[in-house]
């Protein structure tokens, strides 16, 4: 039997696509190869922006035209989001609304022995570790708490053990993700004391404490989980939690935040991640930015750059505001023309090469830890450094998988050249 996948949007989407494919493989699915048809495809849909939902559509239709005989399952938020919609595409013999019902897909299919987790990830040298589900906020642009609205932890130890195996299969770098990654262990809180919550920090610290050569790295988090208890243990184990954090910003602008209704203002943001700096050496910070929310005068629009150099990001995710129907924003008055919006993601650009560079040039002379990861053109490897930062490094192939430690040296191209 032939499985094909295909995955749109996020690392909780590339981690849930990963346990289906391992579940279907134990009972003697394989992946078919270019050009062979599949008795099976799955595709892990995306509906952050339109664009996400218009590409699921192309990738549906696309896996029914190249495999007409096959059942083709959908899943993921543009799933949830539209079903009845997504029901009506070619070739589509199911639609997952919840992620919840992935062991009970698995069962559908005739899988017994249900995974409570993955062993592996592909061809990878990383491998994400989904931790929890759901969110609770609501700002005003975002489409996800509306299809994935309930929050579930994994048990600490369910974690725990896969992490084990991925160490024990030889992927060197673990990246935990969530949906809200910050709010693991509130569902588990509700009916406790206090003084017996699980948090972030306890789960990152336990993994921090495993035996193996590897090391954790956070995915996206927001400022007000950057707690003191959590920079402690990063603090506490430098070698195996990497010193970087994307803790998501949207804006650096008070009244732009309001209107997105988040849950702090810039100063705030500003303080934690100064608050990190003081508590790690170098930290690497980078961040999500929407620009052009509804309203966004340009005074304020210069209020996020301003931020942006207050903090030093090493790498921003710059996204055009994209209104989502069923949003509150999509309904908000003075909506901005596209090209103003495409203006103002090019100035933010330029910002972002200038601080990236800034940040990378900072580390010149430190001991970095690198994850090699790819052959270059030139026969030098590609590779990651705890510190987020790419780096250039002459290595034997043997080492491609396998951290090296370097010395940081100069910046050609954007990527640092590491000197053994």
């Amino acid at each position: 039997m032939k499985l094909k996948t295909h995955t749109l949007g996020c690392k909780v989407n590339q981690y849930e696509t990963e346990y289906l494919r391992e579940g279907l493989a134990s009972i003697g699915y394989s992946d078919a190869v270019d050009g062979e048809g599949a008795d099976l495809c799955i595709v892990n849909t995306c509906t952050v922006t339109g664009e996400g939902d218009a590409k699921s559509r192309q990738v549906i239709r696309r896996m029914a035209r190249e495999n007409p005989a096959a059942k083709i399952v959908v899943m993921g938020c543009y799933a949830t989001r539209a079903p009845e919609e997504v029901k009506l595409l070619p070739g589509v013999t199911e639609v997952l609304t919840d992620k919840r019902e992935l062991p009970d897909l698995l069962g559908r299919f005739g899988v017994t022995d249900v995974p409570t987790g993955i062993s592996g990830f592909g061809s990878r040298h990383r491998a994400y570790v989904k931790v929890q589900d759901g969110c609770l906020l609501r700002c005003s642009f975002c489409i996800i708490p509306h299809v994935r609205p309930d929050l579930a932890s994994r048990p600490m130890q369910h974690v725990i053990d896969e992490v084990a195996r991925l160490v024990d299969r030889g992927y060197r770098e673990v990246v935990l993700t969530g949906i809200h990654l910050g709010h693991y262990g509130v569902d588990f809180n509700r009916l406790k004391p206090k003084s017996e919550w699980t948090r972030l920090a306890h789960l990152v610290e336990a993994l921090a404490n495993l035996p193996g050569d590897f090391r954790i790295r956070l995915s996206s988090i927001e400022a007000t989980e950057v707690t003191r208890e959590l920079m402690d243990v990063m603090a506490a184990h430098p070698e195996k939690v990497c010193p970087h954090l994307h803790i998501s910003m949207q804006s650096g602008s008070d009244g732009v935040l309001r209107r997105m209704r988040r849950r702090w203002g810039a100063q705030r943001f500003v303080d934690r991640c100064a608050m990190l700096k003081e508590r790690l050496d170098r930290p690497a910070i980078t961040t999500d930015i929407i620009v052009g929310f509804p309203g966004e005068t340009e005074e304020e629009f210069l209020e996020t750059v301003e931020v942006s150099r207050a903090v030093g990001f090493s790498k921003i995710h710059i996204f055009p505001f994209s209104a989502r129907r069923g949003t509150p924003a999509a309904s908000f008055d003075d909506q901005l023309p596209k090209p103003l919006k495409q203006e103002r993601v090019h100035r933010l650009a330029e910002v972002e090469a200038e601080l990236r560079d800034e940040y990378f040039r900072s580390l010149e002379g430190m001991q970095l830890r690198v994850l090699v990861e790819s052959k270059l053109d030139n026969g030098r490897y590609i590779g990651t450094a705890c510190r987020y930062a790419p780096v250039e490094v002459e290595v034997p192939a043997e080492l491609e998988g396998k951290f090296v430690d370097v010395v940081a040296g100069g910046l050609v191209d954007g990527k640092i050249q590491g000197v053994q």
